[in-house]
C-alpha cells in the first residue's frame, strides 16, 4: 500500500515552500531596501512574536483574521495560542500597550512572515512575507497620503515605478444601504451584485438608490474622472463626507506626486473587515496579483490609524531581478587581508579549504563563482 511508503523529506504541506539560493538572498535584500525607505521617513521598526495568546492576537482588528489563524495549546500556560495571520493587529497591540505613552502620531514599521489557514486562487501560498508601515494617532488625509507615497517610494527602490494605487472607501456601500433600509435578504442580494460589479442587477435591486449606486459603480477608474462623477452624484450627508475624504486624500497625494497613478472604486468593499476609511490596493501594471494592501482602521479602542502592507513575494515577481553579489573564489594560501579587501568592495568571497582536488579555476566554476582571485585581482570567469 502507498501509505506504507516513506514520505519524501522534501515534501511540504500545501501552500508552503522552501526558498533556495539565490532567491532567499534576493528576497532578504529587497525587504531591507524597502525597510530602509520606511526608516528614512521616520518609521521605527518593531518585531512582534510569531505566536501570541489567542485572546490578545484576535482582539480588535485581529478578529478580522480569526478564520485564517492557526491555533495551538501552550503546554506551559495551558492557554490557547494563535500564530499570526496578519501583522497589523500585532502592531496595533504594541502601540496601545507598550507604546501607549509614546508621542503621536506614532510611525512603526515591520518585516515579518505570517501563516494562514488557507491561500487564495491567485495567491496560494499560506506563509506570507509582509513588509509594512503603520501610522497611528492621526486621522488626517495627509496621513493616508503619506503611507501611499512612502509605499510608492519603497517600490521604486526596487525598480517598480509602473504601479497603480487603487483607492476605495469600503464603508460607502454600507452607508448607502443603511440609509435605504432594505430587508436583510434584499440587502444581501444587492451587496452581492455590488461585489460582482453587476450594474444590471444593481439597477434592478437598488430601488430608490439604484441610480446613485449605478453611477458610482460605473465611475470606477482613473481618479480624475471618478472624482468628477462623485462630485455630481447627489449623496446623503454621511456618504458625501466619505466621498469628500477620498477627494482630500487624492489632493494630498497629487500635491506631492502628481504623476503617481491613482484609480478609484468608491463602492469596493472587499478586503480585511477592520478597515474603516480610505483603503488602497497596489498593483504593478501588467500583473494581476496584489503587491500590497492597506487603509484606515481603529487601533485599540478608538485611536485612528492607517497603514500599508507590501507583499515581497508578489513584488519580486513583478520587479526586475536585482544584481547578485559577485562571488570571488579565493585560492588556498591567500592572505586574509586580501579577501577582506574584496568583501569591502562588495564581493562574496568563497575560500578554498585546502582539500580541493581540482585546479582553482575548475573549483571556482563548480562552486558557481563569478570571479577568480588571480595575481591580486578579481578575474571574471567567462
Amino acid at each position: 500500500m502507498t501509505d506504507d511508503l516513506p514520505m519524501n523529506p522534501a515534501l511540504l504541506p500545501a501552500g508552503l515552500r522552501d526558498l533556495l539560493p539565490p532567491a532567499a538572498e534576493i528576497e532578504a535584500r529587497s525587504i531591507e531596501a524597502m525597510m530602509e525607505v520606511f526608516a528614512t521617513h521616520g518609521y521605527q521598526r518593531v518585531k512582534p512574536p510569531l505566536v501570541e495568546f489567542e485572546h490578545s492576537l484576535l482582539a480588535g482588528s485581529g478578529a478580522a483574521v480569526s478564520e485564517q489563524t492557526f491555533r495551538l495549546m501552550d503546554p506551559d500556560s495551558q492557554r490557547m495560542l494563535g500564530l499570526r495571520a496578519d501583522t497589523t493587529p500585532q502592531v496595533a497591540r504594541i502601540a496601545n500597550t507598550r507604546l501607549a505613552a509614546a508621542p503621536r502620531p506614532l510611525r512603526l514599521s515591520y518585516a515579518e512572515h505570517c501563516l494562514r489557514v488557507r491561500g487564495s486562487q491567485l495567491a496560494p501560498d499560506r506563509q506570507i512575507a509582509q513588509a509594512g508601515i503603520e501610522l497611528i494617532g492621526s486621522d488626517s488625509p495627509g496621513a493616508d497620503a503619506e503611507i501611499i507615497l512612502t509605499g510608492a517610494e519603497a517600490l521604486a527602490s526596487l525598480g517598480l515605478t509602473e504601479v497603480s494605487f487603487d483607492l476605495a472607501m469600503p464603508t460607502m456601500a454600507g452607508t448607502l444601504l443603511d440609509g435605504a433600509d432594505f430587508k436583510p435578504e434584499h440587502r444581501a442580494a444587492l451587496a452581492h451584485a455590488l461585489d460582482r460589479k453587476d450594474a444590471a442587477a444593481v439597477s434592478r435591486l437598488g430601488g430608490a438608490i439604484a441610480d446613485v449606486l449605478t453611477r458610482l459603480l460605473l465611475a470606477a477608474g482613473e481618479a480624475t474622472p471618478a472624482l468628477a462623477v462623485l462630485a455630481e452624484v447627489e449623496l446623503p450627508p454621511e456618504a458625501r463626507a466619505l466621498a469628500d475624504r477620498l477627494v482630500a486624500v487624492v489632493a494630498a497625494i497629487r500635491a506631492r506626486a502628481p504623476a503617481l497613478r491613482l484609480t478609484i472604486d468608491p463602492l469596493e468593499f472587499r478586503g480585511l473587515r477592520y478597515h474603516t476609511g480610505p483603503c488602497v490596493t497596489v498593483y504593478a501594471l501588467g500583473h494581476q496579483q496584489e503587491l500590497g494592501r492597506g487603509g484606515r482602521y481603529v487601533s485599540g479602542e478608538r485611536e485612528p490609524a492607517t497603514g500599508l502592507t507590501l507583499f515581497p513575494d508578489a513584488i519580486l515577481e513583478a520587479a526586475r531581478t536585482p544584481p547578485l553579489r559577485p562571488r570571488l573564489y579565493v585560492p588556498a594560501g591567500t592572505d586574509a587581508s586580501v579577501a577582506a579587501r574584496f568583501r569591502a568592495e562588495g564581493y562574496a568571497t568563497v575560500a578554498a579549504l585546502g582539500d580541493e582536488k581540482d585546479p582553482p579555476e575548475a573549483e571556482a566554476r563548480r562552486l558557481a563563482c563569478t570571479h577568480l582571485l588571480t595575481d591580486g585581482a578579481a578575474a571574471p570567469l567567462s
